[in-house]
């Protein structure tokens, strides 16, 4: 009969994760970095319990936001390649609830996250317990079960016998490339200090092996057969490609079969930046280059991407009549999508494998010097963006700024003629060739996706699948942790950091450097071009004071600089591309966190590039703007691609 080991539900949780281990391309690492958690009410006594007691190799880190702290864990991950993750526990209740978004966020970028939310009593014998909600019609329902719609995985544990499947089947979950996202693990209160006897087998060393499985033979055929039929391919590097390890693959097919390619959100720095063949950011918020070249493409070969509206623009970039689509994805969910032809696999082997069949048929695309072309006037474009400085009174914003006060009281308010584009510029040539950058929600992304440059590979962090503002400082921690040994800079907009910089306290107690740099510009300027751009006043956007009705009043000026001082960061304010400079220079030789405030014009971001997005906009409306707008769209949808 096999030996036992007694413990609680909780302490089992502490020593199974202990013992998980994954590998990939015969390298092995452990999986479980540790926990981030907020001990509060159903958590304190019980997994608390098992953490004091006996950790094992994990850390436990004190997080500020129970979104924040799943933020800093998701980035981790994502910046580990999947390969390692941190496990996060909260309380029941509004503990629990604020995980919600972010195992959202995991899971729409298939991002390996594991939680663990109190809950209220199995026995349900002091029922209702602090902090439990309540639903007349299901005593069994809590606030845990709105995990269920953003989660891959969920279950609630209401006998400790029960952990074991529960956790074998997360993990089948969190080590599967094509179905990793947010796995939710409820632990009621009394459940978690129960004891049962464990098999030791359950506790026995696991190695999850990530294997590249290669698209069967009738699908290369399938894909071998597209491409050789066609003369200008286009090839979009998803985050797959990243997360495969595929980069130097993908550059080595393109070159020899001359094939242009485009970075999503998540697959910019899979490649080079400096890659003859390599146009940047495609879609919405892509180059010229990278669009101008896929309006034309009669065959598209997503490699590890989900195809999301800001990669197709709204089904409306790819203009070509004849245009097919390839997709190259582990997921066969994904690999579906806009009718493409299917070849379902690890992004690496299958094109490996696809190379092979494209040789034997002696293929080359029929590509002169369209791509040379292309890429020589969005690098004449890049030096006029990063070159944009303020004028006074004759300066011309990017975008249009259909309130005439906006530019002359922000400058006025904060003496601040920072251009976003020359900002950025700016910072691209001084900090280090192999720093890491992060971005989410916002202007940023679109700005970053179009203008940023690297060869170093994950050097562009981006949340983009869920454009979650308010993940970018608690990344920076995760990013961190991930690559201790490279400087991480995270590129925030103003309203993303108020809606959440908690974790800078995390940031400080764990004792790691990264560089925060927030881009004030008083207001949330990416939806204020949307509004503006369908026809729509400056509503609630920019950050003013009330009138009583509508916040239409005075700008309001926050010193972000003052915020930092207060968590002990070394904080710069810069108003000019000279203060900017200067301050990252300085910032290198610090040895503790720092913050830019960066005072930065409104309407200096990019605009749009042979690009459209589908929005809702109203089809009825007393504005005549409006209705133009709408005028567009509907002209815009009879384009795109209806499937």
């Amino acid at each position: 009969m096999e030996k036992t080991i007694r413990m609680t539900t909780a302490q089992a949780i502490v020593h199974f994760l202990n013992q998980q281990y994954v590998s990939m391309d015969g390298v092995e690492n452990r999986f479980v970095e540790g926990f981030f958690t907020i001990f509060g009410h159903g958590i304190a006594v019980g997994l608390g319990e098992a953490l004091d007691t006996n950790p094992g190799e994990l850390k436990v880190m004190q997080g500020r936001n129970e979104q924040g702290m799943c933020h800093a864990a998701i980035a981790f991950a994502k910046q580990s390649n999947r390969k390692r993750i941190i496990a996060c526990a909260s309380s029941i209740g509004p503990g629990a609830a604020n995980m919600v978004t972010a195992c959202a966020t995991a899971t729409v970028n298939n991002i390996p996250l594991l939680v663990f939310p109190a809950d209220s009593f199995a026995s349900r014998q002091p029922d209702p317990v602090l902090q439990q909600l309540e639903v007349s019609g299901s005593l069994a329902v809590t606030t845990n079960d709105a995990f269920r719609p953003v989660c891959r995985y969920w279950d609630r544990i209401e006998r400790p016998e029960q952990v074991m499947t529960a956790l074998i089947s997360a993990m089948r979950v969190l080590t599967d490339p094509a179905e990793t996202g947010a796995c939710c693990i409820a632990l009621p209160q009394d459940v978690e200090g129960e004891a049962y006897d464990y098999p030791e087998s359950f506790f026995a060393k696991r190695v999850y092996r990530i294997t590249r499985p290669v698209a069967v033979e009738v699908e290369l055929e399938d894909a071998a057969a597209l491409i050789a039929g066609v003369e200008h391919p286009l090839l979009i590097v998803g985050g797959g490609v990243k997360y495969s390890g595929a980069g130097e693959t993908v550059e080595s097919f393109c070159e020899e079969f001359h094939i242009p390619f485009g970075e999503t959100q998540a697959g910019k720095s899979a490649c080079k930046s400096s890659h003859p063949y390599c146009l940047g950011g495609i879609g919405v918020t892509g180059t010229s280059a990278a669009n101008e070249i896929a309006k034309e493409a009669d065959v598209v070969i997503a490699v590890g991407s989900r195809l999301s509206d800001f990669t197709t623009s709204s089904k409306y970039l790819y203009q070509n009549e004849k245009v097919r689509f390839l997709a190259v994805n582990n997921c066969r969910f994904h690999a579906f999508k806009m009718d493409a032809v299917r070849a379902v696999g690890d992004a690496k082997a299958t094109l490996e494998a696809l190379a092979g069949k494209l040789r034997e048929r002696g293929y080359l695309s029929s590509y002169k010097n369209e791509i040379r072309d292309a890429k020589e006037k969005w690098d004449r474009e890049l030096e006029r963006l990063g070159s944009i400085t303020y004028t006074g009174e004759d300066f011309e914003p990017i975008v249009e700024a259909r309130d005439p006060r906006t530019i002359p009281e922000f400058v006025k308010l904060t003496g601040g003629v920072l251009t976003q584009t020359a900002a950025l510029a700016a910072i691209n040539r001084t900090i280090e060739e192999d720093a890491v950058i992060i971005t989410a929600g916002g202007s940023l992304p679109s700005c970053l996706q179009r203008m940023w440059k690297t060869d170093y590979r994950g050097g562009y962090h981006a949340e983009y699948g869920y454009s979650c503002m308010g993940y970018e400082v608690a990344a920076s921690l995760g990013v961190k942790m991930a690559e201790p040994e490279h400087e991480v800079y995270a590129l925030v907009g103003d309203g993303s950091f108020q809606m959440l910089h908690s974790e800078i306290m995390t940031i400080m107690q764990e004792r790691r450097k990264v560089n925060i740099l927030v881009f004030d510009n008083c207001g949330f300027g990416c939806i204020n071009n949307l509004e503006m751009n369908n026809g729509i006043g400056s509503l609630a956007t920019e950050f003013r004071c009330t009138d009583g009705k509508k916040p239409t009043g005075d700008l309001l000026l926050v010193d972000y600089a003052k915020i930092g001082e207060g968590y002990g960061l070394k904080s710069y304010t810069c108003r000019t591309v000279e203060e900017l400079v200067e301050a990252l220079k300085d910032a290198k030789d610090q040895d503790r966190s720092c913050l830019f405030d960066l005072k930065v014009l409104p309407k200096t971001m990019t605009d749009g590039y042979e690009s459209w997005w589908n929005v809702g906009v109203a089809e009825v409306s007393e504005k005549e703007s409006v209705r133009k707008a709408h005028e567009d769209v509907m002209e815009h949808r009879a384009r795109a691609r209806k499937y």
